[in-house]
């Protein structure tokens, strides 16, 4: 790794540590203070704790994820954070309160995770616990302004419309800055990725949060067993979910690796070039979904040569000519389109011999990832992948696109690759 390029991961890594130990300066001033000022409304407190822990206690890994989530717990916090009445009465607790409960809730329910090794990484639970202090601080000051005015109906739904709204931009920024910051991917299309989410799982989570809110306020602590049964319901669908992907995950794994077993390419080279490919689209600012179609797409994209029959030396198709590379594109294109994949997959797979002016950029990665593992693979000597970068780069307007072959470049230089991609290893 070169000397900038230790230089950039040692300011993104500080980036995640002033976050994290903010994040760790605010539980413990909130821990601290709600054991020496005692707990408001206790009931109301362990009950929202209850549902917590529950919530992360039945936690779900979704595949393609190295951290696990668990929406209840995020859905129950943000209730308690926008928790103004229980019954009719004014709710008492304050900011400090909510992110105590928060935070050793959240401790309480990964007690059962324990004996299966250290927690998953703790970007998810700064995120949670700035998100919901974020919504706390917003929502408690105005909510005892805006009840002081009058009857608050109509007034308390819009604020929390609002606060739920400004809450989820939060989430999007800290999100945002913790994967910048983690693996030094630029911060404009990491929080693209996490606003267009917005749109997606991000209002339910907050509509169930304000549900849990409202029913409280209106029935007391009473309703809340009356949610959580249809909650618990969310989270087992959810599980099944991921066990659907998970197999879905695990069909296109398999895929790749009958190129292996049947002796067509060197073993582990679909998921190197799986990973390369993430790792240049990160680069080139490619948003979530064209990643998700990259990497299926990389991992299946010597599948074609399982219609050869003679296997190629080494499985190597750079050196073939044009119209035979185009051929083993277009089989290989062929057979995806049987597997169910999108769409968008087969077509980065046939278009991945084209050439690079008329090929998408999910095509172009994919084809310049594979020529610099199959490349480099034929080197044997330390600076063997400086001179395969060096051929390419002078080759680049005729072969590879220069944009592509540049992020390579920089991906080289950093010696890193997405991490998302080794959930196939």
């Amino acid at each position: 790794m070169s000397g900038h390029a230790r230089d950039r991961r040692s300011r993104t890594s500080r980036g995640a540590a002033v976050v994290h130990a903010a994040a760790a300066v605010l539980a413990a001033t909130a821990l601290a203070a709600t054991a020496v000022r005692g707990v408001d409304q206790p009931a109301a407190a362990v009950s929202f704790g209850l549902l917590v822990a529950v919530g992360e206690a039945v936690r779900v890994r979704l595949p393609g994820s190295n951290h696990p989530v668990g929406p209840l717990a995020v859905s129950a916090a943000l209730g308690y954070a926008l928790l103004g009445e229980i019954g009719g009465s004014r709710a008492g607790h304050g900011v400090l309160q909510v992110v105590a409960v928060t935070v050793a809730a959240t401790l309480l329910g990964m007690l059962p995770h324990l004996h299966r090794g250290p927690p998953p990484g703790a970007d998810r639970y700064v995120r949670r616990l700035l998100t919901v202090a974020f919504a706390a601080a917003c929502f408690q000051p105005l909510h005892a302004v805006v009840d002081a005015t009058g009857p608050s109906g109509p007034l308390h739904v819009l604020l929390m419309i609002t606060v739920l709204g400004l809450s989820a931009g939060c989430d999007a920024v800290v999100g945002a800055v913790l994967a910048s910051a983690r693996h030094g991917w630029a911060f404009a299309p990491q929080l693209r990725d996490r606003l267009r989410a917005v749109f997606g799982v991000v209002p339910a989570l907050a509509a169930t949060g304000a549900v849990l809110a409202l029913a409280v306020g209106g029935l007391g602590l009473r309703a809340l067993p009356l949610c959580w049964g249809p909650l618990l319901l969310v989270q087992f669908a959810l599980r099944r979910y991921a066990h659907v992907r998970a197999t879905y995950r695990q069909t296109i794994a398999s895929l790749a690796r009958a190129t292996e077993v049947a002796g067509c390419t060197p073993h582990g080279h679909a998921r190197r070039v799986a990973a390369l490919s993430r790792a240049m689209a990160r680069e080139l600012r490619l948003a979530e979904p064209e990643l998700t179609v990259l990497e299926y797409a990389a991992l299946m994209h010597d599948i074609g040569q399982l219609s050869l029959v003679d296997p190629l030396a080494g499985g190597a198709t750079e050196q073939l000519e044009e119209s035979e590379r185009r051929r083993i594109a277009l089989l290989g294109g062929a057979v995806v389109r049987q597997t169910g994949v999108p769409a968008e997959v087969a077509l980065v797979v046939e278009r991945q011999a084209d050439p690079w002016r008329e090929q998408p950029l999910t095509a172009r990665v994919v084809r310049v990832a594979n020529a610099y593992e199959e490349l480099a693979a034929a080197q044997h000597s330390a600076s063997g992948p400086l001179r395969v970068l060096e051929r390419m780069r002078l080759g680049g307007a005729q072969e590879y696109d220069p944009r592509v072959v540049e992020a390579l470049a920089r991906v080289v230089a950093d010696g890193n690759t997405d991490p998302v991609a080794s959930s196939f290893g």
